[in-house]
């Protein structure tokens, strides 16, 4: 499972505000957020069991982001890695949408896919939903398609939209939103594949289990100057925090 919440042009001082939770076994090797050596325009956390990553950004202003989608269909070998996807978009030089529709669906696993720049966001998923520009308003993701009705995507995004009406968007005020441990609906535990009590447990948008949970949360935020900040904080199975990171930087071109 994994969250994000996503405001485009909803706020005149962030025209793009992300913020999102990585919910991953908590034994799979991680890098922290940092400016990759050999991609050195690109800054995000890496997975290093496949080498890409959930969530990443580049200098000349663009980003992506990846979810698995839950469905009964196997992961099987001959699947690509779809951390590969968030890389592939940042080191094009395609708008998002073209980008999207170039993408392969049948070459990887259940997915959801949302890149964007300074002009366009767009999102893509391989179960059904094709390849659309986003237009502006508050959205959220998780395992199933975009703006799927679960517990822990219609909450985050209320909050979000609480937090645009309050004028209180900030790294700090997101950090917390995306803290929220709260358990979904019994009804919403999905026990065909898994335990009651792990099906329970997820429908949290801040998951705590002994093996699997929030590994991390990511904010990005950009401004119309064409100034980016990405915050990353991590945490440990019991969901206390081990560190933090901060990035910022300047790319080539403003949001509009």
């Amino acid at each position: 499972m994994c969250l994000i919440v996503l405001a485009i042009a909803q706020s005149q001082q962030y025209p793009l505000i992300l913020a999102g939770n990585r919910d991953e076994f908590h034994g799979r090797p991680t890098q922290k957020a940092h400016w990759w050596p050999d991609k050195p325009d690109v800054v995000g956390g890496r997975d290093l069991q496949a080498g890409g990553t959930w969530l990443a950004l580049h200098r000349k202003g663009r980003f992506a982001t990846v979810t698995n989608f839950r469905d009964a269909e196997p992961t099987v070998a001959k699947f690509r890695s779809r951390g590969h996807l968030v890389t592939g978009f940042l080191g094009s030089d395609l708008s998002p949408l073209d980008y999207l529709r170039g993408v392969r669906g049948d070459l990887y696993a259940g997915f959801n896919l949302i890149v964007g720049d300074a002009r366009e966001v767009a999102y893509l998923s391989n179960r059904g939903a094709d390849a659309r520009v986003l237009a502006a308003g508050v959205y959220g993701l998780s395992n199933a398609l975009l703006d799927g009705p679960w517990h822990k995507v219609e909450s985050s995004k209320r909050g979000l939209s609480d937090l645009l009406d309050e004028d209180s968007v900030n790294e700090s005020s997101l950090l917390r939103l995306l803290d929220d441990r709260n358990l979904g609906p019994i009804g919403e535990a999905d026990t065909t594949r898994l335990d009651f009590e792990l099906a329970h447990a997820i429908t949290a948008p801040f998951i705590i289990t002994p093996d699997y949970g929030t590994r991390c949360t990511t904010i990005v935020l950009t401004d119309n100057a064409g100034a980016w900040r990405l915050t990353e904080r991590r945490f440990d199975a019991d969901g206390r925090s081990t560190g933090e990171s901060r990035f910022t930087f300047s790319s080539r071109a403003s949001v509009s």
